[in-house]
């Protein structure tokens, strides 16, 4: 019970924090580079009327809040593209932003906001934040549906079915994907070609070999400060050992709730560890970033997220290092997966002239356009097919994320529960603490199942 009281404990002081990031729905397809380009998501999409009553003219001069978590780069675009909205949209709707700095302040502010009725129109919040205001949020789906102002099907299958799922619940659209990323892990090609290895690893057997054969390489070059590295720099992001649990035939949610304790998720743990144990994966003190150790060949591979690939090329240029890095899904024995997660458009009850008029912000800032913008400041997943028509010259110089793109077909999302927002901070310690080599030497001796029965019994907690 102690280790399940330091789990909850965590998570309570710290599951509020800033996450980068987790059913009926239509049938959406994977973009891919060869995707049509759609109808623009500004103009009507049928004459038929709409079922809304609201008349067009009392729209204009309406007032939309939105608070969003950005700053920086991601906050100036978003800024711009408000000003263009406001500019050109034929129903005169003003949007006012207002930048919160994180997703943390956001459920904080946004949470305190609602029980007095200062709540913004609009929030860019996680999907299960929305869940937690539950009655506050606006059900989409009346939107997008609808003859006049909403989304036709072309338009809905358009995004990826990975990305179109996330915020849907019981029939009830939460919300619309704002951003979405995803781990992986990295590789580098170069070096494994000096190791003897001709091909990215396929199977958990070539994966175990080949980082493997980096400890070794290191343990017996000149230097006997490196002794230690090589193989996997072990990751303990929640998003991490979420893709290695589906990997696995694991996961986290069942139904309602939790259930750590299954086949595919003790599979996934000793598999991990006994990678430890090896000294074919190891952890490392953060004195360096993980882009700088990946680049100085401390690791064969490596785990990181798509918006972090920037990074990670900066690091290799400031090394002088020529070796080629690409990416890899997580591998399980028969399938490789990732965990697609980020952040949504989430608009919350209000008048029914407001409540539309936020409807047509959000479905205009998910047009084609203003998606291929975000791509190239962010560097995140595209949510729609028709976006890539856009991004040609992007994919070319930048080749890990269009191979990246490609994964989206095997994309998992994470637990729609609103609990996920504190059980995600309790995966994440429980993960970082199978790999304490003084608390649990090996997972040889039942260790993996009372882990992840702690963890259940954990969940439980925080769900209630």
């Amino acid at each position: 019970m102690k280790f399940i009281k330091i789990f909850i404990t965590l998570a309570l002081i710290v599951g509020l924090a800033n996450a980068c990031a987790p059913v009926t729905a239509p049938v959406a397809q994977t973009p891919l580079p060869s995707a049509t380009k759609q109808v623009a998501a500004t103009k009507t999409l049928t004459p038929a009327a709409s079922r809304l009553e609201v008349e067009v003219d009392a729209l204009r001069g309406k007032q939309v809040n939105v608070w969003h978590p950005w700053f920086g780069a991601e906050a100036s675009l978003f800024e711009s593209q408000i000003k263009k909205f406001n500019a050109a949209n034929e129903w005169g709707i003003v949007v006012n932003a207002e930048s919160k700095g994180n997703y943390n302040e956001i459920f904080l502010q946004t949470s305190a906001a609602l029980t007095d009725s200062s709540a913004p129109q609009i929030v860019i919040a996680l999907p299960e934040h929305a869940l937690a205001w539950d009655d506050d949020v606006l059900d989409l789906n009346l939107y997008m549906r609808d003859p006049e102002f909403g989304m036709n099907a072309l338009d809905m299958s358009d995004f990826a079915s990975v990305v179109w799922r996330q915020d849907e619940v019981d029939g009830k659209r939460f919300g619309a994907p704002a951003q979405r990323t995803a781990r992986f892990m990295l590789y580098n090609r170069t070096w494994a070609r000096q190791l003897g290895f001709d091909a990215p690893p396929q199977t958990l057997a070539e994966f175990e070999t080949q980082v493997c054969a980096a400890h070794v390489a290191l343990m017996n070059d000149s230097d006997p400060n490196n002794n230690s590295l090589g193989g996997w720099l072990i990751d303990a992001n929640a998003y991490t050992a979420l893709s290695w649990m589906f990997a696995f035939g694991g996961g986290a949610q069942v139904e309602d709730g939790y259930r750590f304790l299954s086949p595919g998720n003790v599979a996934a743990f000793k598999y991990l560890k006994a990678l430890q144990q090896k000294d074919c994966a190891w952890a490392a003190a953060p004195n360096l970033s993980v882009s700088e150790r990946f680049a100085a060949r401390q690791a064969l591979l490596v785990t990181a997220e798509l918006g972090e690939f920037s990074d990670v090329a900066r690091a290799f240029v400031a090394a002088n290092s020529a070796d080629e890095w690409i990416i890899l899904p997580f591998f399980g024995e028969e399938r490789d997966e990732i965990v697609v997660y980020g952040s949504s458009f989430i608009a919350f009850q209000s008048d029914a002239e407001t409540q539309l008029a936020s409807w047509l912000f959000i479905r205009w800032a998910l047009s084609s356009e203003n998606q291929a913008e975000w791509v190239k400041s962010a560097g995140l997943l595209p949510l729609r097919a028709s976006t890539l028509d856009l991004l040609a010259e992007y994919s070319t110089d930048h080749p890990q994320w269009a191979e990246a793109v490609k994964y989206l077909s095997s994309g998992e999302v994470t637990p729609q529960l609103s609990s996920w927002r504190l059980v995600r901070v309790m995966l994440e310690d429980g993960f970082r603490d199978m790999f304490d080599v003084i608390r649990h030497p090996d997972l040889t001796e039942g260790q993996a199942p009372v882990i992840l029965t702690q963890m259940d019994e954990a969940a439980d907690e925080l769900s209630k």
